[in-house]
């Protein structure tokens, strides 16, 4: 078969044909009646297992090696060529990342996506000063993809920096609600945890107290209390349960305490609420029963009042102590 026919059949070109021959990695080892260079059956297998091993990534150097060696053997190559394969799909990704972000900012001008590229490599830096200031130095910050400013928020582990992130991503509006959404699904605990606390923090933008509620019935402690905190102040009675269970689990007891107080300012909560501390008051253990006896204090009504009147006779005597210095502070505050 003459070079033009075998460019044909294997889909290499001619010109590619003629530079494995110049190297001797496939050269035509037959001759026509006319004196012309033929390629066999044999030199047609070669050039497709050549082939075959460039589109795997190898260079020529090795895919001669890889044929013609016996000693060269695939296991510790294919490992190498996997990593190569990975890092180029990474950067690759990155690229992608960075080009879908720079179309969701809508630039008007190639100033607006050098703006963008900025903040996107002050975000990327390793230094947490760095990345803070690539944040709050900006005039323009209010303009940043919120996008970008969420994705950027679920990845940082430096309190200073996701303080300046929650800033700005509450500036930007509610357009970074659906990357949070997913950061409160994902797998890590602590990017749930990270994307409930971004939720609570935006404006009472459509969608995000049905988020909260989904995030209740978190396996992690810390995600379903942030969310019951935030649902709380919203006035959302689903909470309540939630919020009594951080009482009596030690959970950021306290905010959840002033939570429930400020749910039970509604006269149609704060009898439920203080029935379901009083319920608890029953089998919890004894450090358990204290938070929950100083969470009566914060609640309005009569219900709550009388409850914490009855703990001051309490069998256990550090229960009856605390009821009884709540109950002459609240006397001595208010009447």
């Amino acid at each position: 078969m003459l070079i033009g026919d075998v460019a044909r059949h294997s889909g290499v070109s001619t010109r590619m044909l003629r530079h494995y021959d110049a190297l001797g990695l496939v050269s035509p080892t037959g001759r026509t009646t006319g004196g012309y260079r033929e390629y066999s059956a044999d030199d047609l297998r070669r050039i497709f297992h050549v082939e075959g091993l460039r589109s795997l990534g190898l260079t020529l150097k090795q895919v001669r090696r890889a044929l013609e060696d016996p000693a060269f053997t695939p296991s510790g190559l294919v490992g190498d060529l996997i990593e190569e394969a990975e890092a180029r799909a990474a950067r690759a990704r990155e690229l992608l990342d960075r080009l879908r972000v720079i179309e969701t900012s809508a630039p008007d001008s190639w100033r607006d996506v050098l703006r963008v590229v900025e903040l996107v490599r002050g975000l990327d830096s390793p230094t947490p000063a760095r990345r803070q200031q690539a944040v709050l130095s900006r005039a323009e910050v209010a303009d940043a993809p919120a996008e970008l400013l969420a994705n950027a928020l679920l990845a940082e582990a430096d309190p200073n920096v996701a303080g300046a992130l929650h800033w700005a991503l509450a500036h930007s509006g509610g357009d970074g609600v659906p990357t949070l959404a997913a950061g409160a699904r994902s797998a890590d605990p602590e990017v749930r945890r990270r994307a409930v606390r971004a939720i609570g923090e935006l404006p009472d933008v459509p969608g995000t107290t049905a988020l909260l509620a989904d995030a209740l019935a978190d396996p992690d402690p810390q995600v379903g209390v942030q969310a019951a905190l935030t649902l709380g102040a919203r006035g959302a009675p689903e909470a309540v349960p939630h919020l009594v269970r951080a009482v009596v689990a030690g959970h950021n007891d306290v905010d959840a305490a002033e939570a429930l107080g400020a749910l039970s300012e509604d006269p149609a909560q704060a009898e439920r609420i203080t029935g379901e501390l009083v319920d608890w008051l029953a089998t919890a253990d004894p450090a358990a029963r204290i938070r929950l006896t100083q969470a009566l204090v914060e609640l309005s009504g009569p219900a709550a009042r009388a409850a914490l009147r009855a703990l001051t006779a309490d069998a256990d005597p550090a229960v009856a102590l605390v009821a009884s210095a709540l109950v002459a502070a609240r006397g001595e505050g208010r009447g």
